[in-house]
């Protein structure tokens, strides 16, 4: 069982840093603008021989009811709740701000176990700051700087006296004593393999399409930051999530614009964020608002996680609010049909992310999408079906000659890709070699799944002989 901390201040102290140094990568967003983490953010982190699950909260800030900052600080405070123990940090190069005061005060009424730290220590300048810090009421703080890696051994001194036993990481053979059979062990197959890992699911889309709002309901609680603003999301915010049998990590990114459209800074950094996502997810969905429907930047955004080979489903938002849906189903099949010939068959799913509805459908589709993505075909079936596809519609002649397709295997999967062994295949052209990937399609039920060739000549016999 995992220790849970949450790291709490205001914006700009370097909370952000501290998380990631925590968590031993760089997944939370870090910049000088101040309020750039607006959801908070759960990671699995180590420190020494501690197991802990961290927290990286928004900045706190004085806020009117009912804003974004009063919604922010809403969700901060669930997380200091959540926690075991509160690590509260500070700008120790500018010393302790009436906003640290407060939040001191704020934090006191919790009743939390708080860590008082002073981050930024790396430089003399901090000295007169780690002296205000005893104000505060938390006693000594602990001089760290997150940026450089300084003062940990101190954190950890703190943290070891309140975790409990089973926190602690125990010696790699003590670890797997009693434990039963593990991935790869006798009596697995790969299908209940591949079933024990967590599926990567990105959510993604434009601004202000509901991806939060889908989020929350598929969670059952208001975890991301929703509302009429756009543009609330501003990093990818993963959170472990299970649906029957299958373990999932749901990711909620950022809206994509445009990219002729982004000037700012931080929007830019989302949108890095957001396709660093994609890359790492595994499967998809782009999330459509129903009532727009398919736009350009919908279309580029589905060519993206083909581009990176991953599963696509196109979840329709706002389907309660379409006034003629026949019609807005034919035109979006048209659309898809023209538009995305490289995942014929995708799934979509029409939805109400604000009332619940279809959401089950929808993640029905995704591990539909999942699976196929991982399948492995046999040889035999594969050849059985090159030769049929051949017969029914051979190469067409090139300087006279028919390129030959001997066999065909499966080389990986994630995407399924194939490859096809004979002569002259560099002279095929694109044309038939969509009709061989829609064939694939058709004839092993993978539909709107990514399908990769790649061709390899066959060595000829005679060439030797041939040029003597």
């Amino acid at each position: 069982m995992a220790f849970t901390i949450a790291i709490i201040g205001r914006p700009n102290v370097g909370k952000s840093t501290l998380f990631n140094r925590l968590v031993g990568r760089r997944t939370a967003l870090v910049d000088d603008t101040p309020g750039l983490t607006r959801d908070w953010r759960e990671g699995q982190g180590q420190l020494g021989d501690l197991r802990i699950n961290v927290i990286d909260t928004a900045g706190l800030e004085e806020a009117a009811p009912k804003t974004l900052e009063a919604r922010m600080r809403m969700q901060t405070e669930r997380a200091a709740r959540q926690a075991d123990t509160v690590l509260f940090v500070f700008d120790a190069r500018a010393g302790v701000t009436p906003l640290d005061r407060h939040f001191a005060n704020w934090l006191r009424k919790l009743g939390r176990d708080v860590i008082l730290v002073a981050n930024k220590c790396e430089s003399a300048a901090a000295e007169a700051g780690l002296t205000e810090a005893f104000e505060l009421g938390f006693g000594e703080p602990i001089a760290i700087s997150a940026e450089h890696a300084q003062g940990l051994a101190d954190l950890h001194a703190l943290l070891r006296e309140r975790v409990p036993p089973e926190a602690l990481i125990q010696p790699a053979g003590q670890e797997r004593e009693g434990k039963g059979e593990e991935d790869g062990a006798p009596g697995s197959t790969e299908a209940e393999t591949e079933k024990r890992h967590p599926i990567k699911l990105a959510i993604i889309g434009r601004p202000n399409v509901g991806k939060s709002t889908m989020v929350n309901r598929l969670l059952g609680e208001e975890r991301m930051l929703t509302g009429p603003e756009p543009g609330i999301t501003r990093d990818a915010i993963e959170t472990p999530w299970s649906w029957g049998d299958r373990e999932i990590r749901l990711i909620d990114t950022a809206g994509l614009r445009r990219k002729a459209r982004i000037y700012d800074r931080l929007e830019q950094l989302s949108a890095s964020d957001t396709i660093r996502v994609v890359r790492e997810s595994h499967v998809a969905v782009l999330v459509l608002d129903a009532t727009v429907m398919l736009e350009k930047q919908d279309l580029t955004l589905a060519r993206i996680v083909v581009e990176e080979g991953r599963a696509l489903v196109i979840a329709v938002n706002k389907w309660d609010l379409v006034d003629d849906p026949p019609a807005a189903l034919r035109k979006l099949r048209d659309r898809l049909e023209i538009s995305l010939p490289q995942v014929k068959g995708v799934s979509f799913v029409t939805i109400s992310a604000l009332h619940g509805r279809k959401l089950d459908e929808l993640m029905k589709a995704v591990i539909a999408a999942h699976d196929a993505w991982n399948s492995h075909l046999p040889t035999p079936k594969l050849n059985r079906w090159l030769q049929g596809a051949t017969e029914t519609h051979p190469p067409p002649l090139v300087e006279g000659r028919r390129p030959r397709l001997r066999f065909v295997r499966q080389v990986t999967t994630r995407p399924p890709t194939f490859a096809i062994f004979g002569n002259k295949l560099t002279t095929l052209p694109d044309e038939y070699m969509r009709y061989l990937t829609n064939s694939l399609r058709d004839t092993f039920d993978l539909p709107g799944v990514v399908v990769r060739f790649t061709l390899r000549q066959t060595k000829n016999p005679y060439a030797d002989e041939t040029e003597s």
